[in-house]
């Protein structure tokens, strides 16, 4: 495996805004600056498959690996390599520590990383950047859940 990128961020927005921005992936381009368009084939699940187009490139198949409380992982098959975003987010007393990982794997990965290492290693501190300022926007736009402890009946 060959690491190509890793991004680190506090939050105040809690692991569920996080999860729902990833499950919105026809919203990806609002935040990820190299994303034209992504379609999933289905609910986001693991083992889900779908669709990525990112801008000034051709469309690549991806399927989510793994999908945790804490972990989302998706992949890329690409020609003789694959493609690999771990994101992760966990509660801490400081807020919620938020990563994306970068990896390329397959016996073509070293050429996958030349051709592709730059501009994602250039990216992914910026898309992670516009992903919490847009998980947060999503906490603070959500209404207060309350029961009214004095109800008439």
């Amino acid at each position: 495996m060959t690491r190509i990128a890793t991004a680190h961020a506090t939050s105040t927005a809690a692991p569920t805004d996080f999860f729902a921005v990833w499950a919105d992936m026809a919203a990806w381009p609002e935040w990820n600056a190299d994303t034209e368009w992504v379609r999933l084939d289905g609910p986001f699940a693991e083992g889900a498959t779908g669709t990525l187009k990112p801008r000034g490139g051709p469309k690549v198949p991806f399927v989510v690996e793994r999908l945790t409380d804490e972990e989302f992982v998706d992949i890329s098959r690409l020609l003789g390599a694959r493609l690999v975003f771990a994101h992760r987010v966990v509660e801490t007393e400081a807020g919620c520590e938020v990563s994306v990982t970068i990896a390329m794997t397959g016996p073509l990965r070293r050429l996958w990383s030349v051709l592709m290492g730059r501009g994602l290693a250039e990216s992914v501190h910026r898309d992670l950047a516009a992903l919490v300022a847009t998980a947060e926007a999503r906490r603070t736009a959500q209404p207060l859940n309350r029961i009214d402890s004095q109800e008439k009946i």
